[in-house]
């Protein structure tokens, strides 16, 4: 499979994966801006992307990103048949403003084989499964 990339801007930084057997490949920003507490944006990758029919692209965090400064991202899924320039959602989940500078890594991204199920409407589900309807907590904290 090959994904192919085009530089929107050339400052554009092409994804990475950091070592040979990472699964996600690292997104870099093409702009620099401030987040504050609690704001969320959009951050431009200068990137369009043709993922092949059949995967996605699944946006991550990035782990000391997510500890160190508080960055979470968001709306995390980029469709095989999107052309437009990727962007990533972050949310600053923490007490202080932080700095996002052209060229940092951002966020990471991996692609993933996707199965479109048909959907049929029934009148009952199976409930024999042995967790049934239990859902938040039901197992356990």
């Amino acid at each position: 499979m090959k994904l192919l990339i085009k530089k929107l801007v050339p400052e554009a930084v092409l994804p990475q994966f950091a070592h040979d057997t990472d699964a996600g490949m690292d997104l870099y920003s093409v702009e620099t801006l401030q987040i504050a507490p609690g704001e969320r944006c959009a951050i431009k990758t200068g990137l369009a992307m043709h993922i092949p029919e059949g995967y996605a692209g699944l946006i991550w965090d990035k782990s000391g990103r997510a500890l160190k400064e508080g960055l979470k991202t968001m709306a995390g899924v980029v469709d095989s048949g999107y052309r437009g320039e990727v962007q990533v959602v972050l949310i600053n989940l923490s007490t202080e403003s932080t700095t996002i500078s052209a060229g940092q890594k951002i966020a990471q991204m991996i692609i993933q084989k996707i199965e479109q199920p048909l959907i049929e409407e029934v009148e009952h589900v199976d409930d024999t499964s042995s967790r049934g309807q239990g859902g938040f907590g039901s197992t356990g904290l």
